[in-house]
């Protein structure tokens, strides 16, 4: 055995859970970064505001997924998400003239429900999520996972569908803020 190949085995031997890798360190405070955004996104009273934080949660995900070494999932979520989906609500607030600055009306004042919802959606999507994966394990002799081949069969051979209704609701949510700003132009004349 070299010098080399013994530093490279005790280097792996003192690798262990309370020892993590920057990688690990950085995926760690990016998602911690990205909670902060989505906090703040559905806090604040600014519409537009919260637009751009959302901007900022969701490119927190995308550097995840490049940590996770899912290159295509991550460019993926930068084009459709960050690129389009953000853009069509901006465009969507700026047609339908929502307040830009303070906006009492954002403040229903059912907090205490609100985050009662929101604490059992999250209990009941991690229950899911646990008990979906619970004997799933992943093949590390086959295709890397975050590869592009393998996200494309998953995507067009499974989830074609919801992928092409969720692109007839974004269009709706188009035509639908176009109609609401023509309604309001006309009602003003």
């Amino acid at each position: 055995m070299t010098l080399a190949a013994a530093a490279a085995a005790a280097a792996q031997q003192t690798h262990g859970f309370l020892s993590p890798t920057g990688v690990e360190i950085a995926f760690l405070l990016v998602g911690l970064v990205t909670l902060g955004a989505a906090l703040v996104t559905v806090t604040t009273r600014q519409l537009v505001h919260a637009a751009l934080w959302l901007v900022v949660a969701l490119g927190g995900l995308a550097v995840e997924y490049l940590l996770l070494t899912a290159e295509f999932i991550a460019w993926v979520q930068v084009l459709i998400y960050v690129g389009s989906v953000v853009v069509l609500l901006l465009f969507g607030l700026m047609l339908t003239k929502a307040p830009i600055g303070h906006s009492p009306d954002a403040d229903s004042r059912n907090k205490p429900v609100a985050i009662a919802v929101a604490l059992a959606a999250a209990a009941a999507l991690v229950w899911v999520v646990v008990d979906a994966f619970r004997t799933t394990r992943i093949d590390l002799d086959g295709a890397v996972q975050g590869s592009t081949k393998v996200s494309g069969e998953i995507l067009f051979r499974h989830w074609v569908l919801p992928f092409e209704a969720l692109s007839v609701l974004l269009l709706a949510a188009l035509v639908g803020a176009i109609v609401i700003s023509r309604k309001k132009r006309e009602e003003q004349r």
